[in-house]
């Protein structure tokens, strides 16, 4: 199938051709989505299931839109507040389970998804998942996704300048935790 444009997609939505309007969707932002989603929330599973019901919510809530972003912007805004709402009732539950209650304990991907032998690279992964909820995110959707302030700003409703603060913030705050740990 031929990737339509987010305009081309909303016009079959509009004229009621949507089973084929939303297959477009799908397809053209399963992938991205999946990536912005497993980045926030680590394990593959609870990956899967948010982001089946992020297009639920979308299925349900495209006639909604009223195009003062643009699609991508929306469909990104869904995705992030589903994983913080999943993160906060996962914490939830981890904290009265966890007789501590430290929240510290992180599950971190299984070896298939870390490159063998890359000890800097899982622990670069907990440190950017035990960064504080905002930089951990915006972290993220800069570092692992390449999105720019602006889009990130208009995602999260803040200013591009606290974006880039926050940014800056995880930034300083990974390095310190490497050095700590001497890797450089």
């Amino acid at each position: 199938m031929i990737e339509l444009s987010d305009n081309e997609i909303l016009k079959l939505f509009r004229n009621n051709k949507k089973e084929i309007a939303f297959r477009a969707l799908v397809d053209k932002y399963k992938k991205k989505l999946y990536w912005h989603i497993r980045y926030m929330v680590i394990d593959h599973d609870d990956c899967d299931d948010l982001l089946q019901d992020v297009f639920i919510k979308i299925w349900n809530n495209i006639d909604n839109f009223r195009g003062d972003s643009s699609l991508y912007t929306w469909l990104y805004r869904i995705a992030t507040n589903e994983s913080l709402n999943f993160l906060k009732k996962k914490k939830r539950i981890f904290y009265y389970n966890d007789p501590k209650g430290d929240g510290k304990s992180i599950e971190l991907p299984s070896k298939d998804y870390i490159i063998e032998g890359e000890k800097l690279h899982q622990k670069f992964l907990e440190i950017v998942q035990n960064l504080p909820e905002k930089q951990r995110l915006i972290f993220n959707m800069k570092y692992f996704e390449n999105m720019k302030y602006e889009e990130i700003s208009e995602i999260l409703h803040i200013t591009e300048g606290a974006a880039k603060a926050s940014f800056h913030h995880a930034i300083k705050k990974i390095e310190n935790e490497l050095k700590k740990l001497n890797f450089f």
